[in-house]
C-alpha cells in the first residue's frame, strides 16, 4: 500500500490540464492502486492523478460498495442533462466546502486498466463525482463554480437540512 501526498491548491499541477493516457503499463496500474490507497486513507470518494501529482488523465471515484470502484483512464463527458445543486469538498481543499450546480445526469466513456472501453451513465452524487474528478483533469476547480461557501462547522447541520 502506498499512500501519496495530496497535493493542495495552490499548486499550479491543479490547474493545468492534462495528458492523455497513450499505453496503459504497470506505472500506471500501480498509479492506479496507491491513487486507490491515497483516497480512502484520506476519506475520498473521488481522486484525480494531478491531485497526486501526476498530469496524466486519470481519475478514480468510489462512493460506497454498492456503486462499485470506477478506474478511469482517458474519461469523457460524453452526455450531460438536467441541473442539480449540492455541497462539494475536495481533498486539495481541505476544510474548504460549498454548494456547485452540475449536470444531475452524465455519460461518461473511459478505459479501465485492462484497456477495456465502458461507457456508463451516472445521475445524481455519482454524476456529481464523475464530473468533480473529470474537471480536476481540465485543470478546473471546484471552488471556482462554489455558490454558498459552507463553512466546515457548519457542514454537518446543512447536511442534516438536506434529507
Amino acid at each position: 500500500m502506498a499512500v501519496l501526498p495530496v497535493v493542495k491548491y495552490p499548486d499550479e499541477i491543479l490547474e493545468t490540464p492534462t495528458k492523455r493516457v497513450k499505453e496503459i503499463t504497470d506505472e500506471i496500474i500501480q498509479l492506479l492502486e496507491d491513487m486507490y490507497d491515497t483516497m480512502i486513507q484520506h476519506d475520498g470518494i473521488g481522486i484525480a492523478a494531478p491531485q497526486v501529482n501526476q498530469d496524466l488523465r486519470i481519475a478514480i471515484v468510489e462512493l460506497d460498495e454498492d456503486t462499485g470502484l470506477f478506474e478511469m483512464i482517458n474519461p469523457e463527458i460524453i452526455e450531460s442533462s438536467g441541473s442539480s445543486i449540492d455541497v462539494e469538498g475536495c481533498l486539495s481543499f481541505p476544510e474548504v466546502y460549498g454548494t456547485v450546480e452540475r449536470a444531475e445526469r452524465v455519460v461518461v466513456r473511459y478505459f479501465d486498466r485492462t484497456g477495456e472501453e465502458y461507457e456508463v451513465e451516472a445521475d445524481d452524487y455519482l454524476a456529481r463525482a464523475f464530473q468533480h474528478e473529470i474537471e480536476h483533469l481540465d485543470g478546473k476547480l471546484f471552488t471556482d463554480k462554489i455558490i454558498d461557501p459552507i463553512a466546515p462547522e457548519d457542514l454537518e447541520a446543512y447536511m442534516e437540512g438536506e434529507e
